[in-house]
């Protein structure tokens, strides 16, 4: 039989929550993901609202933290994956083939976002009856989610289909090709930028604590796109934009993760303050981990001095004679805890301003924006007679450190710089330079004959 694109899309929502093993129950915050908006939702304020707040539950709900963490960071060398599932195994071994399921995951739930993304904003600017600020919140809102879902569509798969309007059969008829990168980091940029423009500076405070996206949290995704569009000019003021605000700080790694934390720029609640990441990296005593810290990782951090992230965001575990490192930057696993998804934190705008600095060849300015996070480490600061290319080494160094088995980072990084043959190819027996990026499903190629291959997954 074959399944189009809206039947696809209905079996991967309904069975996507089995694929972690995750107890979250989640915020009512809306539609849920399946829902067709229609035009009566945007009649009032409130509905309105209910709408946007809707988006959030669906990033929840298609757990997009998880599969952009967790494929990830085996497929790189910040995870290590301790199951034997053989969809997740294809990516520890980067052998992964155009059919597995959990590509597929990934891609279908990122457009089911920007579908649902897409249906807003058309909603939204048809609307005559709303009150313009909130309007523009709401609408800032949907572009930033938009942005945000094709940022890790475009970085994984490479060219995608650009799909910008209110379009059901352009989705289920699957009859898009593939838009080229550049064009699509365009789009990006237009949706953050305008998505600036729009939103408040201060959170929603009836959301939980940082939960729906503001000014800042545009600011600092636009800092990132630019870093890895190698535009530092723009990297280095947009995430001065973030870190020039009062609201935002550095507390003590023991702290970082709580819902309470200032480093938060946007995060996702929660109804049990219980995360993807507590339910996959903490186990009971005598149980391994599902994920854990590799044991290169864990002893790349300098051993002159205690490194603050070490002691508190990873354990040693021995179970059966074997040690395993256990990540503890999330503490809680089950019950209900104080731990929502981080999506953004202060502490990569000091690192992309950092890495910008440099390129520019401001050092001085680098030194001191690696230094306010290896600060917050407990350790000394950079070399003052570091060159440029001393100074890029820490800094991917200091990016490890702090973003393990956290949404990609590590693998997005080795991509960007050209550094993944490099560090992967000598741990990873079948690496291939393809490999950077993800098959295309190959059950979407089948339905859209205008889509091609990904290098290396033709077969």
């Amino acid at each position: 039989m074959k399944l189009n694109n809206k039947t696809i899309i209905s079996l991967i929502l309904t069975n996507g929550a089995l694929l972690f093993s995750s107890c979250e129950k989640f915020v009512d915050l809306g539609a849920p993901p399946t829902q067709v908006i229609t035009g009566d939702a945007f009649a009032s304020d409130a509905s309105a609202n209910s709408v946007i707040r809707g988006l959030y539950s669906t990033v929840l709900n298609i757990n997009l933290s998880g599969m952009t963490t967790f494929f990830t960071g085996i497929a790189a060398d910040d995870l290590q994956y301790n199951a034997t599932d053989a969809g997740i195994t294809e990516f520890s071994s980067n052998n992964i083939l155009n059919t597995n399921s959990n590509v597929a995951n990934l891609w279908y739930n990122s457009y089911q976002l920007i579908k649902n993304t897409n249906n807003a904003i058309s909603g939204l600017e048809a609307s005559n009856s709303l009150t313009p600020t909130i309007k523009d919140q709401l609408i800032g809102e949907a572009k930033f989610f938009r942005a945000y879902a094709y940022f890790y569509l475009v970085n994984l798969y490479g060219d995608v289909p650009l799909q910008l309007r209110d379009d059901l059969f352009a989705f289920e008829d699957a009859s898009l090709p593939r838009a080229g990168k550049q064009q699509v980091y365009d789009q990006i940029v237009s949706d953050l930028k305008d998505a600036e423009s729009k939103m408040q500076t201060t959170y929603d405070v009836t959301a939980s604590p940082r939960g729906r996206a503001n000014k800042a949290a545009a600011s600092a995704l636009l800092a990132r796109v630019y870093l890895y569009q190698k535009d530092y000019q723009n990297a280095e003021l947009y995430a001065t934009k973030v870190l020039q605000s009062s609201d935002y700080g550095m507390p003590a790694p023991d702290k970082n993760f709580q819902n309470t934390s200032n480093e938060v720029i946007l995060q996702l609640g929660n109804l049990t303050g219980v995360t993807t990441f507590g339910a996959n990296y903490i186990t009971a005593a005598t149980a391994v981990p599902g994920y854990t810290l590799p044991d290169a990782v864990y002893n790349s951090f300098e051993s002159s001095t205690t490194d603050l992230r070490k002691t508190n965001w990873t354990s040693l575990k021995t179970i059966s004679g074997k040690n395993y490192y256990a990540i503890t930057k999330y503490k809680v696993a089950s019950g209900t805890g104080a731990e929502y998804h981080i999506l953004l934190r202060l502490a990569e705008q000091y690192l992309i301003r950092a890495e910008a600095r440099s390129r520019l060849n401001n050092l001085s300015g680098a030194r001191a924006d690696i230094d306010a996070v290896r600060s917050r480490a407990g350790l000394k600061g950079i070399d003052s007679g570091s060159d440029q290319t001393q100074l890029l080494t820490a800094i991917e160094t200091e990016r490890l450190h702090e973003f393990f088995g956290e949404y990609g980072h590590r693998w997005l990084d080795l991509k960007r710089t050209e550094r993944a043959t490099d560090v992967l190819s000598p741990i990873k027996t079948n690496w291939q330079s393809t490999d950077v990026l993800f098959p295309i499903p190959q059950a979407q190629i089948l339905i859209n004959t205008k889509l091609t291959q990904n290098p290396g997954y033709e077969n």
